[in-house]
């Protein structure tokens, strides 16, 4: 397993790490097979959309706030709660195929950390599974 360390530097951001997989890939010199994405924090999560107009992630951060404002009538008091909650709409984890020494997405496709509770530095796990 390997680590990626990713240091956020605001409350909320979509930080795109997908260069930081492809070196991975590259280093570990694989050709075709799947490679699992955990993010193991529970006010962060890991997803996959455009970067060419970063319209785009400020749209669903946009979206994701009127689902869960940063002031909400919430029960948990660390002042956090929004954070847990957008979390677990983007989830923590991503499968992803590896073709030809290629992560596959698609054309606009890349990887993003989705911080909600930063600036912090952020720990994703990745797993390659190889094709035999």
């Amino acid at each position: 397993m390997e680590i990626l360390n990713v240091q956020t530097k605001e409350r909320e951001q979509y930080v795109e790490i997908t260069d930081e997989i492809k070196r991975l890939i590259k280093n570990k010199k694989i050709e075709n097979g799947v490679i699992f994405l955990y993010v193991p924090h529970t006010t962060c999560g890991i997803t996959v959309n455009e970067s060419y107009d970063p319209a785009v992630a400020e749209d669903i951060m946009h979206s994701l706030h009127l689902i869960a404002p940063p002031k909400g009538p919430y029960k948990h008091t660390e002042g956090n709660a929004d954070a847990h909650v957008k979390t677990t709409i983007t989830g923590s984890t991503l499968f992803l195929f590896v073709e030809n020494g290629e992560l596959a997405l698609g054309r606009w496709q890349v990887v993003f950390l989705a911080e909600y509770d930063g600036p912090r530095t952020r720990k994703v796990y990745v797993k390659f599974f190889k094709e035999v």
